[in-house]
């Protein structure tokens, strides 16, 4: 018995040295590749796993664990996070620091967008919040601590209302941002090309006294190698009747008098969701349509939904959600947090609208005509003019 207790106390000895010795198992790291993400937890579903948010490339990583095809990152003393391994790459020229100081701020604008530009000592990791009732846009820093001693904020700034930080943590840095608008119309962060300065574009509000004015972008959901479903009696393909939808959207709103449409494809073409989503940063749309029709297992689901991700950009999917249930079709919902690749991007309102469903019989029937299809189309805008209109 003795011996056995020992051996016990030994084992124990050695399991405690081991945890301890764990928090300095570690190696340094910069992200990599296009659109770095960071994920709360090794969850996954057939959308991935549930995205903290994208980071610019090059933002220093301190990797703790591997887990399968993920990397455990520590952000700061108490927060952690996971990656994909393909988007970190490790750097053996860079060392654990303990303290990252934040300097001075400065708050802009020029002909297109607001800015706040934040001197750091080193590109640290960061993660984005909207906030709605007020409209307020807050970015953790993660790893910082504040040596920021004054904010300079410039009347050429139209969007941004005001500009303040607090230490929420002794390594995490909060940066809030009040906007003038209640509708977020976008934000994009990334650091400069040449050191440590984090810069966080605002978006203004463009000219909402007419859709003409809008820059309205439309995906025609699936396409090329990727099918999508297919209707439960006629087998019709998902992506062919999303690219019909889309392309009588886009003719609905030409109608309207909208100037500039832009279509992520025309044809029965291949892209990836990291090729549309670069074509559509590139673009700079006001908005973005995604045109998509849902399936279930079973047959009696039936209704139109739609999605959206961030807080900020639900009016837009609710007004449309709204019309679309003036067709006569029932209620699937508005379904927030929504994990969908075009969901993911920050830089404009979006909207994913899945129309109906092809795996239900009636459902089905309609989306095979081309009459209906003109009355989505024109719900749709309906839709989008009913959210220009509550911002007037």
């Amino acid at each position: 018995m003795k011996q056995a207790i020992n051996l016990l106390l030994a084992l124990t000895i050695t399991l405690c040295a081991a945890a301890q010795a764990y928090p300095g198992s570690f190696w340094m790291g910069k992200t990599t590749g296009r659109f770095p993400y960071m994920e709360y937890g090794l969850g996954d579903d057939r959308l991935g796993g549930a995205k903290m948010g994208y980071i610019d490339t090059n933002v220093v990583m301190k990797v703790v664990d591997s887990v399968n095809t993920d990397y455990r990152v520590q952000l700061s003393r108490f927060h952690f996070a996971y990656m994909p391994k393909t988007a970190v790459k490790r750097d053996s020229t860079l060392q654990a620091k303990p303290y990252i100081l934040s300097e001075n701020f400065r708050v802009y604008g020029d002909d297109d967008y607001d800015y706040v530009k934040i001197n750091l000592e080193q590109k640290l990791p960061y993660k984005a919040i909207q906030e709605i009732h007020p409209s307020r846009l807050l970015v953790d820093i993660y790893g910082a601590t504040s040596n920021t001693n004054w904010i300079t904020q410039l009347k050429t700034a139209k969007e941004i209302r005001n500009v303040y930080y607090e230490q929420k943590e002794d390594d995490v840095l909060r940066v809030t941002i009040e906007l003038q608008h209640q509708q977020h119309w976008g934000h994009h962060i990334y650091y400069d090309s040449t050191g440590s300065r984090l810069i966080i574009r605002i978006k203004r509000q463009p000219d909402i006294t007419s859709i003409r004015n809008l820059r309205i972008a439309i995906d025609a959901g699936h396409g090329g190698d990727n099918d999508g479903a297919d209707g439960v009696t006629s087998h019709v393909l998902e992506k062919n009747y999303t690219l019909l939808i889309a392309k009588q959207l886009e003719k609905t709103l030409k109608a309207a008098g909208v100037k500039h449409t832009f279509m992520t494809r025309r044809d029965d073409t291949t892209l990836t969701m990291p090729e549309r989503t670069e074509m559509l940063l590139q673009e700079a749309p006001d908005l973005l349509i995604s045109i998509h029709l849902n399936s279930a297992g079973n047959d009696s689901v039936s209704g139109t939904s739609t999605y959206y991700r961030y807080i900020g950009f639900r009016p837009l999917s609710t007004a449309i959600l709204k019309q679309m249930l003036a067709l006569g079709l029932n209620e699937y919902g508005n379904v927030g947090n929504f994990n969908f690749a075009l969901s993911g991007p920050t830089e404009y309102p979006n909207a994913l609208v899945e129309v109906a469903f092809l795996s239900n019989r009636a459902d089905e029937k309609k989306i095979l005509s081309p009459a209906f299809h003109k009355k989505v189309a024109t719900q749709i805008l309906k839709g989008i003019q009913n959210w220009i209109a509550g911002m007037k």
